[in-house]
């Protein structure tokens, strides 16, 4: 704020922390409805959507013409929704996979390539240390399992004019719940949840090899697990099909004009030259710490240092660029909330029941579609 306010005399900005995650989102609604919210709010991608159908974010296509091309597509449709945009991105997080390297390298386990051979190291891992697992891929983490099944060609929400379509149990779906319930059901992968006393002392015990998540694991790791570092590097995340390397976003978030601001041009100003220049994005880079939206930011973090969990891994950076320059456009719904929470619960479920992943799936479908045409959304295949 000090840098844009010096050279930017007659638009100034105030910043105001508000908090993070839902407790930001809600409140930013409250204050929309009251017609006193911000000028600017970070927003994240997967709440965007409930964003706009609460009439909080302006639609400022007119204004940013002029950057569409500084983010990749896939960046892009993040935040534009039946041609109008919403939001400028701010930062992302394709998706990829850390691992403990030395443990790999010690029990002669080849990291994975795509997921066939994730289910292989999965194997030699349990044969080679039966004390160590590949992973822990619990129930409540609905970016992941919506990632997975993205990259496996399913479409979880999509539109088109004023109608939707839901896929949470489309075929791709069912065929990601059918390969991951069978890893469980043979001891492969762990689904107990991430980032507890029990998942950080396996962090740190290196009993736990891997994260398949995204570019900005490595920090959350280090937060917990700081004695482990140089033992850890990041790759691509498994690929379903051999040579298709794209993958969707699992996180990131977007500035986004509201619908309350007084100056919404000058606001769409701020937000370009934040997101979108090269000064904004050294800011984001070196202050804020994060992995960049615009391809600009991306290709100026090749020159950084890698993260201090795999400060060995010199090309860290690169192969974070090379993972974003390829991804996939995903529409979130207007009803992620709910999602994820009634996916959590149904996939538990199946879990502890011994009953098909197929049906939290479906049930998860059956809820979402229910929920949204109750909220007086047209859905095409409810």
């Amino acid at each position: 704020m000090d840098q844009w306010n010096e050279e930017n005399p007659d638009i100034q900005v105030k910043y105001t922390d508000a908090g993070g995650g839902t407790d930001s989102s809600a409140k930013l609604v409250t204050a929309a409805r009251a017609g006193n919210a911000p000028d600017i709010a970070l927003v994240e991608y997967t709440t965007l959507p409930a964003m706009i159908v609460a009439d909080v974010p302006a639609d400022i296509t007119e204004y940013v013409s002029d950057i569409q091309d500084a983010f990749t597509e896939g960046t892009w449709a993040q935040t534009t929704f039946g041609g109008v945009t919403y939001g400028i991105p701010q930062d992302v997080g394709p998706m990829a996979n850390v691992f403990r390297a030395d443990r790999f390298e010690e029990l002669g386990v080849a990291v994975p390539t795509t997921w066939q051979e994730f289910r292989a190291a999965a194997e030699a891992v349990k044969a080679a240390d039966p004390a160590s697992v590949i992973a822990a891929l619990p129930p409540t983490e609905f970016g992941f399992w919506a990632g997975v099944a993205t990259q496996a060609g399913a479409e979880w929400w999509s539109s088109e004019g004023d109608e939707w379509t839901v896929g949470i149990a489309d075929e791709p779906s069912l065929e990601v719940a059918d390969f991951f319930e069978q890893l469980v059901a043979d001891g492969l992968i762990s689904t107990d949840p991430l980032l507890t006393p029990e998942y950080n002392a396996a962090l740190n015990a290196g009993t736990m090899l891997s994260w398949p998540s995204a570019v900005w694991a490595p920090s959350v790791i280090e937060s917990v697990a700081a004695e482990t570092s140089g033992s850890w590097e990041m790759a691509p995340l498994p690929q379903w099909t051999e040579g298709d390397a794209a993958v969707p976003y699992q996180g990131g978030s977007a500035l986004v004009v509201t619908t309350s601001s007084d100056h919404p041009e000058e606001a769409t100003k701020f937000a370009k030259w934040l997101n979108a220049s090269e000064e904004g994005n050294d800011i984001l880079i070196n202050t804020q710490s994060l992995y960049p939206a615009a391809t600009i930011g991306q290709e100026m973090t090749e020159g950084n240092e890698p993260p201090p969990l795999m400060p060995q891994q010199t090309d860290f950076y690169n192969v974070a660029a090379q993972i974003a320059s390829d991804t996939i456009p995903v529409t979130w719904g207007p009803n992620v909330n709910l999602a994820s929470s009634v996916f959590g619960d149904e996939l538990q479920k199946a879990i502890t029941n011994g009953t098909p992943w197929r049906d939290a799936f479906i049930a998860t479908q059956e809820a979402v579609v229910e929920d949204m045409v109750k909220s007086g959304f047209t859905v095409a295949n409810q």
